[in-house]
């Protein structure tokens, strides 16, 4: 199967999304799928003025079309932006059947800069995610979230996490006073930063990333030691190498550092909201509390085996499969009549699954 995913996030960006991409198109490989990208590689871009890294293509359906028309079995619509909507009007143009996937809490993110109600941004993104054939989330409480706003066909799609670089292994001396305390990501107002970086904790904060709110943080708490950005080998080590670590958002709809500070043997803090109630729950791996300061300081007892533990139930080759069992489910349902259509979608035993977190045969 020749699968193009068009997505608007591409490097130079260092997120979930793209980590999230080029390790699912690494191990389709070895499933029998190969996984091309159109990304803002493909066109004429220009990063926008606050996120220098992230660049906005001047994607033309006619440019998409030309890509789309080289022979592809499925077309898989990643991100929300230029590139996307463009993929999405050629899509429903040629009648071309097509997934989604809901990566990012933008509605959330865009009130929190200019106070714009989240309503008007979920009704936009319902529009866009709904004309497809199936909409991939990570987590049940997020399919159950977009269920309750209107969204449909939704597919449970995993993470996981490369445990050959992200393992204990990888730990190195850091002479830094103890504990340790990490963050690591994208540093800009949504990730909540300053929750973290507030607390009155012994020791070091220590924060790895770079992000739009960077010169501020470093401004405001002189004390934190900031990092910047690390390659997957040193990040590893910087995980293996800390005590506990600090995930402040409250809007990730998964967190894959999550998963890598756990397969390092990283205990994890968090408040327990969607993502780290998803991810870590009840594993034993990590405190979930709204105490943050008080989940930091307990997470400090957690062994750190149990965490690897719990890190090593998500691989990549489980969320490959999961992917592309979503695409064989969303073109079989795409295939049957209106009525038979929507009877699969409303079957309880669709529903069932998708809140287990299992896919589902067409």
């Amino acid at each position: 199967m020749r699968i193009l995913i068009a997505t608007d996030a591409w490097r130079p960006q260092v997120n979930g999304v793209v980590r999230s991409l080029e390790s699912v198109a690494e191990s389709a490989k070895e499933l029998g799928a190969e996984i091309d990208f159109l990304t803002p590689r493909d066109f004429h871009s220009f990063p926008m003025p606050t996120y220098r890294e992230i660049s906005l293509a001047l994607a033309t359906p006619r440019a998409v079309r030309r890509r789309l028309d080289t022979g592809y079995d499925h077309i898989h619509i990643a991100t929300e932006g230029p590139i996307g909507l463009a993929a999405r009007a050629v899509c429903l143009r040629d009648k071309r059947v097509f997934t989604t996937s809901f990566h990012t809490r933008f509605p959330e993110y865009i009130r929190a800069r200019t106070g714009l109600p989240v309503a008007l941004s979920y009704a936009a993104l319902r529009r866009f995610h709904n004309a497809g054939s199936g909409v991939m989330v990570s987590t049940p409480s997020l399919a159950q979230e977009l269920d309750a706003r209107g969204f449909r066909r939704l597919l449970r799609w995993s993470r996981g996490v490369d445990h050959g670089v992200f393992n204990p292994d990888a730990r190195i001396a850091l002479d830094l006073p103890r504990p340790i305390f990490l963050y690591a990501g994208r540093l800009a107002v949504e990730k909540n930063l300053e929750a973290f970086l507030a607390l009155d904790l012994p020791g070091t904060k220590l924060v790895v990333g770079d992000g739009p709110a960077r010169p501020s943080l470093e401004a405001r708490y002189p004390n934190a030691t900031f990092v910047g950005v690390k390659t997957p080998v040193e990040l590893a080590a910087l995980y293996a190498a800390s005590d506990v670590f600090v995930f402040p958002s409250r809007t990730d709809t998964f967190g894959i550092v999550l998963l890598e500070a756990m397969a390092c043997g990283l205990p994890v803090a968090a408040y327990p909201v969607m993502g780290p109630l998803d991810v870590v729950g009840g594993s034993g791996a990590g405190i979930l509390d709204e105490d943050l300061r008080a989940a930091a300081l307990a997470a400090l007892d957690i062994p750190r085996e149990a965490a690897r533990a719990h890190a090593l139930t998500f691989t990549w080759e489980n969320c490959t499969r999961q992917f592309l069992d979503n695409i064989v489910y969303a073109r079989g349902a795409a295939s049957l009549s209106g009525a038979g259509r929507e009877t699969l979608k409303n079957s309880g035993e669709k529903r069932e699954a998708v809140d287990k977190g299992q896919t589902v045969q067409p």
